[in-house]
């Protein structure tokens, strides 16, 4: 593990040790919210597949109407007749947070019941098929709600998860093996000072046994 180029002095330890408690705090903090994160998005995963499931059946029973009702009028006639109405926007979007994550809320407008074409000359599967997929306009929005909610959740999930692996595995060991060294190359420091100070000792004792021996 690489250690910090850093002045090997009290203050610069102190500092360290400081920054490593922080570093140990936030570590916590962030790992709690990777676990929160986690559950949360394998709930939604969860309840999403068993949506996704339905959807998709009822998308299919829909197409396969629509299929009967190409082949009864002919795609001409029914790309006609699904041209019918007027557009107006079906979806307005909040945001809400989930576990400090931003997710959208789609809020589903009035739907208008299907018609506008000609009852004459459109099978009638083609409302069936219609109102098959307007018994699932809401299910799909809902479905479109969850996924964009699960793909924020897995993008925080990643980005939280950086962040720990890198406390974890570089900042705090980085900065515990640089107080180790602070501290190996102080203490030598401590005893080389004790070293000189015992010689002095010595030398300023030596230097005083003659004239008391006088």
């Amino acid at each position: 593990m690489a250690i910090m180029r850093v002045n090997p002095n009290r203050m610069e330890l102190l500092k360290l040790k400081r920054r490593g408690e922080v570093a140990t705090r936030g570590h916590k903090l962030l790992k709690d919210k990777f676990d929160e994160l986690l559950k949360e998005f394998v709930a939604r995963i969860t309840e999403n597949r068993r949506l996704r499931v339905e959807v998709e059946s009822r998308l299919a029973g829909a197409y396969g109407l629509l299929a009967i009702a190409r082949a009864e009028a002919g795609r001409a006639e029914l790309a006609q007749a699904l041209l019918a109405g007027v557009p107006r926007d079906l979806v307005s979007v909040t945001e809400r947070r989930v576990m400090s994550v931003r997710v959208p809320e789609f809020e589903l407008g009035e739907l208008g019941k299907p018609g506008g074409y000609s009852l004459a000359t459109t099978p009638a599967v083609l409302d069936e098929a219609l109102d098959a997929l307007y018994a699932t306009v809401p299910m799909m929005i809902e479905l479109a709600e969850r996924e964009k909610a699960i793909e924020l959740l897995a993008a925080e999930i990643e980005r939280t998860r950086r962040r720990v692996n890198a406390l974890e595995y570089v900042l705090i060991p980085s900065i515990t093996e640089t107080i180790k060294d602070i501290q190996m190359k102080l203490d030598e420091a401590d005893r080389s000072n004790l070293t000189r100070l015992m010689k002095v000792k010595e030398i300023i004792a030596a230097q005083e046994e003659p004239g008391e021996s006088s």
